[in-house]
Formats: structure tokens, C-alpha cells, sequence
């Protein structure tokens, strides 16, 4: 699939000169023949992407700049929520641009997408780990059967997808692993990814929210209704398909909001995809680094994301100061939420909600 132009058309590359030596990184370069390349020792240490003054032209960077690197780390780390594992990354930041999201502040100021191009050693070292995890000892809220590796914590694969071959290798490497399922949330819809034949063993989490809340914090992402509708074929291409309610933000009106999506997702979804439904909820977490770069590209999302009248200051595992939803009051708004998902998809399992 050919992505818009306006999404990401690289002008100029940045790579670590390791690169040249994988098929895949010679396979991308080739892609983008009319790419400035520049090496640098480390996709994660490029001093022009740390320039403050990229936070007023974000959108710019991520369409003109993409990065290639060689993963070093291939450690799993324990999750528990999405997945048991989060698996090593096979890209890291994304075209898209939602103004909630924290993988922004982790890259400089621009965090265009970077692609590691040996995505053959990834695939092995998730291989081995399942291999001695053996058969999962019990039933859990993550899955009934499989272990299951998050494959897309910092980015989206859906894009990822029509920058290289690294998404159609980890979906046919998890045909071969007995134990295990890949799973990944995407806000945007790549139907090439319809082709790769996952014969069940890869989960995709669509993440949805009312269009009207989308159109101003979900920046660059496919449409809700198009999300919606390719529910159905990922499930008969041999996908298993979950949905996210994520983030869930708390504004006036949104009662309404929340309950016209729902009546829309019922209206789609084929018995198949009823059958095997289950979902997330999260609600809206926010961060005072995120508000302040905000300003300087997107202020009016800040209007619905930095409510400090409903927000309280939370400390995160990472040293983070970020804000939630005052916690007498969450509580209260997460059990409504949960009585209107229920009441309109009493067939949606939700797997966890917070």
C-alpha cells in the first residue's frame, strides 16, 4: 500500500552505517532512491532531531525524515495488560502525530519513524523465548491458550508495513511458534496486511473514539469509520481482532459520543468478529512535558487533554510527572463507561479496563 504523500515520503535518511549490511536495510534504501542518506553512530543520538524549534514544525519532520538502525537489545519485558511480553521493537516512533501520545517525548522533538533492519534476529529471540516459556500453564485475561508478545509499543506497524517487509516477517514467524500470538494496536488501516496470511496467530487491537474527539487529537490517522469497517476482513483474512477504547477522554457531551460509537460498531461487525470480541479501556493519562510541547504545534488539544480541574499530578514507574483523572471521581466515570459498553456490545469482553 502506497501511503499518502502528506503521511511520510522520506527526503532524508539517517542510518547507522551497520545498515548497508542487512538485506533489509539495502531493501529500504532502495525504496527511497532519492533520499539524502546521512550516517550517524546511533538511531537513538541524532542532535537535528533535538532541536527545540522542530516542536513547531512537527508534522514536517515526520513526513520528510526516516530513520534506519540495527536493534541491540532483544530482551523481553513482562506486561500484563495487552500482552504477557513486550517484545523488542522492530520500529520505534510513528507518522502519525495524536497529540496524547507519549512516544514523542521519548525521541527529541520530532520522532519520525525509525525502522531497525534486523527484524530475522527479533523473530528468533521471541522464537526462543516462548520456546522455553512451553505450553501457558493457565487461562488468563491476555489469552485463554498463547503467550502473547506486544510487537508495536513505541509505533504502529499498519504504517510500518509500507516501509518494509519486517511486519510480513513477524506475522509469518509467529505461523511457526506453537505457544505464542503477536499482537498490535494500529490507528491506521493497511489492507496489504490483509495478504499475509496469519492463520490466527496475530492479534490486531483497532484503538477507537468518537470521530468528533478524533478529528482534533488523533492527527494523521485513518478516519473512525474506516477503522470500523475493516474489522470484518481482518477477521476473515485470519486476524484476530480486538478494539481499543483508548484514550477515553472525559468532556462534556461525551455520554453521547461514546454511545453513538458503540451503536456504529455493532452495526458492522459480522458474527464472526462478534464471536471473538474482546476489548480495552483506558482512560486518558497526560503528561506536563507532553502539555508544554503541545503548545508549541497543537494548543487546542490541549483544551480536552489538560483539564487540571479534573486531573491529579501521578508520579510513573519511569520518574514521569504525569496527570489522570482525579481518582474518586475515575472510578465513577470507568463504571458508567463499562455500564454503556455493556449494555450496547453485551458480547465484548472487556479484558481489562483502567
Amino acid at each position: 500500500m502506497a501511503l499518502p504523500r502528506t503521511l511520510i515520503d522520506p527526503r532524508l535518511i539517517y542510518l547507522e552505517p551497520a545498515v548497508r549490511e542487512f538485506a533489509r536495510g539495502r531493501d529500504v534504501l532502495a525504496r527511497f532512491p532519492d533520499a539524502e542518506q546521512i550516517e550517524v553512530p546511533s538511531h537513538w543520538k541524532i542532535d537535528a532531531l533535538s532541536d527545540p524549534a522542530l516542536a513547531e514544525d512537527w508534522l514536517r519532520v515526520k513526513r520528510d525524515v526516516l530513520v534506519l538502525g540495527v536493534k541491540k537489545g532483544l530482551s523481553m519485558r513482562p506486561n500484563g495488560r495487552s500482552a504477557d511480553f513486550i517484545a523488542p521493537s522492530s520500529s520505534n516512533g510513528c507518522a502519525m502525530a495524536c497529540a496524547y501520545c507519549y512516544v514523542g517525548r521519548r525521541k527529541g522533538y520530532a520522532n519520525p519513524i525509525s525502522i531497525f533492519v534486523n527484524v530475522d534476529a527479533i523473530a528468533r529471540a521471541i522464537g526462543r523465548h516462548a520456546a522455553r516459556l512451553g505450553p501457558k500453564p493457565a487461562p488468563d485475561s491476555i489469552d485463554p491458550v498463547d503467550w502473547v508478545y506486544d510487537l508495536g509499543e513505541n509505533g504502529d506497524l499498519s504504517i510500518d508495513a509500507s516501509l518494509s517487509d519486517n511486519v510480513r516477517d513477524l506475522v509469518a514467524a509467529f505461523r511457526d511458534i506453537p505457544n505464542a500470538k503477536g499482537s498490535f494496536a494500529t490507528k491506521f488501516v493497511n489492507r496489504d496486511l490483509l495478504d499475509y496470511d496469519p492463520q490466527g496467530r496475530t492479534r490486531v487491537r483497532f484503538s477507537l473514539m468518537p470521530e468528533t474527539i478524533a478529528k482534533v487529537v488523533d492527527v494523521r490517522t485513518s478516519a473512525m469509520s474506516e477503522r470500523i469497517a475493516a474489522i470484518n476482513d481482518f477477521v476473515d483474512a485470519g486476524y484476530e481482532v480486538h478494539v481499543n477504547f483508548s484514550p477515553v477522554i472525559v468532556r462534556e457531551g461525551w455520554e453521547a459520543d461514546w454511545k453513538a460509537l458503540f451503536a456504529e460498531l455493532d452495526a458492522a461487525l459480522s458474527p464472526t468478529a462478534r464471536a471473538q470480541l474482546k476489548c480495552e479501556v483506558i482512560f486518558l493519562t497526560h503528561n506536563e512535558g507532553l502539555h508544554d510541547l503541545n503548545l508549541l504545534w497543537h494548543p487546542r488539544a490541549e483544551e480536552w487533554l489538560w483539564r487540571p480541574d479534573l486531573q491529579e499530578r501521578k508520579w510513573s514507574q519511569s520518574g514521569m510527572r504525569n496527570l489522570r483523572y482525579k481518582a474518586v471521581w475515575k472510578r465513577q466515570w470507568l463504571d458508567r463507561f463499562l455500564a454503556w459498553l455493556g449494555e450496547a456490545l453485551p458480547y465484548c469482553t472487556v479484558r481489562y479496563a483502567f
